[in-house]
């Protein structure tokens, strides 16, 4: 009976460590829960100080504090460290919230996160001021962008939030163009930016907006949406046609503000409010080159329409997304002048250092390097940024391009009816195999 009953206590431990580590390679929110994070607080926990003073972010006391430390406790001066307000767990790691003594602000602690991320023993740590004089430390466990999965809820709603990705930290990368009104979204063949544009395409199909996509490939990638598309142009002359119709929108909407004394489309009574637009942009590389100088006068005329769209089109409820593989200066005409226009970044694995500097340079250096650090085994992988110097690594879950057109099939009664842009309204087939239609499969008879 005893050898019985060692036995199976020797075979709950090795179930319960090969349990263990089935769960740290595939399911690591389990492993990181049972596992990962009583050791993370833990080490947090007791070497707080020592890796504080020794990472350089602890400063002298004040002078009655020292007089205090010496006089009546008894005891040796110390250096003091930020204070930790609070720390809890997460599924994916630890967020630690960290009043800053006076002498220390929070790039002293970004500088010194790659320190503290080894010091911790966690995949990384990134600093975000949460208030004047407390940061926050957000500490994830393990790597979460190797398998994306998106939380059921962790983000502010809102009429134009859209959820796209997964941030390094744990938390959601969301497009919210209320904020972030215009984006340029950079990367080479196969580096994840069909993706990104993918799971953008189904997050606004849900959304009562209408979409125009601009797309000279001849509607390779944005054909698959028409059934949710309000227009689509599939040529530098139609393009340039649907810019002009969106210019001269753009004008009635400024009279509607103006009639009703607001300066914002989101100001106006809801009865009267034009439904938002946002303007979808594949290869932008396209619009700008041109093949013969008659082209040239078109492409002109596009791309100041565009960069006007930029500037004033935000009050009024019109969005740009723009994409590309490749965007400098020697597109030609304005491409800078389109660039300044657009707020949010995010940039791919690209081919070129130029491409990622003409993405982040204005935002980070040090959003650059990262960029150009991206592994060609990893697509999806970004680096988003935006006019404010934050920048972040994101990556989007896999959505299939069945998947995101069914989405759009799905939601196709929320297009909206727009007479202005019906003459460029894609045309959406039948379904060649309605419910109702006769079986052509002949019954054959049975023989005996």
């Amino acid at each position: 009976m005893t050898d019985l009953t060692t036995v199976l206590e020797a075979t709950g431990a090795l179930a319960g460590v090969g349990g263990l580590g089935y769960a740290k390679g595939h399911a690591p929110r389990v492993y990181w829960s049972l596992v990962g994070m009583p050791v993370a607080m833990g080490r947090f926990t007791f070497t707080y100080g020592t890796t504080m003073d020794v990472c350089g972010l602890t400063v002298q006391p004040s002078k009655l504090r020292a007089f205090m430390v010496r006089n009546v406790a008894r005891r040796e001066v110390q250096p003091v460290p930020p204070k930790v307000r609070r720390l809890r767990g997460t599924s994916t790691g630890l967020i630690a919230s960290l009043r800053l003594p006076a002498g220390l602000e929070p790039s002293d602690v970004a500088a010194a996160s790659e320190r503290l991320r080894h010091a911790w023993g966690v995949h990384s740590v990134t600093v975000a001021e949460t208030k004047p004089g407390v940061v926050e430390l957000r500490m994830t466990g393990y790597d979460v962008l190797r398998r994306v999965k998106m939380p059921r809820r962790r983000w502010a709603a809102g009429p134009m939030v859209v959820p796209v990705a997964l941030r390094e930290d744990g938390t959601v990368f969301v497009r919210d163009y209320r904020k972030v009104p215009h984006a340029l979204t950079l990367g080479a063949n196969q580096s994840g930016k069909s993706m990104y544009q993918r799971n953008l395409i189904t997050g606004l199909a849900k959304l009562p907006v209408g979409l125009v996509g601009i797309d000279c490939k001849r509607g390779v990638e944005h054909s698959a949406y028409a059934p949710r598309l309000s227009a689509l142009a599939t040529t530098p002359e139609d393009a340039s046609q649907v810019l002009d119709v969106l210019i001269a929108e753009m004008e009635k909407r400024f009279d509607l503000l103006s009639e009703y004394h607001v300066s914002d489309l989101w100001d106006l009574p809801e009865e009267v409010r034009p439904v938002p637009l946002v303007v979808l942009v594949d290869e932008v590389a396209e619009l700008f080159l041109t093949a013969a100088k008659k082209d040239e006068e078109r492409r002109d005329r596009m791309v100041m329409q565009m960069v006007r769209l930029g500037q004033m089109a935000r009050a009024i409820g019109i969005y740009l997304e723009v994409c590309g593989q490749r965007f400098g200066s020697e597109l030609g005409k304005g491409a800078t002048m389109l660039r300044a226009q657009l707020t949010g970044r995010v940039v791919h694995r690209v081919n070129d250092k130029q491409t990622a500097e003409m993405g982040l340079n204005d935002i980070s250096s040090e959003a650059v390097f990262a960029a150009t650090s991206i592994a060609p085994d990893r697509p999806g992988i970004a680096v988003a940024g935006d006019s404010s110097g934050g920048w972040s690594r994101i990556r989007t879950p896999e959505t299939t391009p069945t998947e995101a057109a069914a989405i759009c099939r799905d939601y196709a009664h929320l297009t909206p009816d727009l007479p202005y842009l019906a003459p460029f309204r894609p045309h959406v087939p039948a379904d060649p195999t309605p419910a109702d239609a006769p079986s052509l499969i002949k019954p054959q008879p049975v023989t005996e």
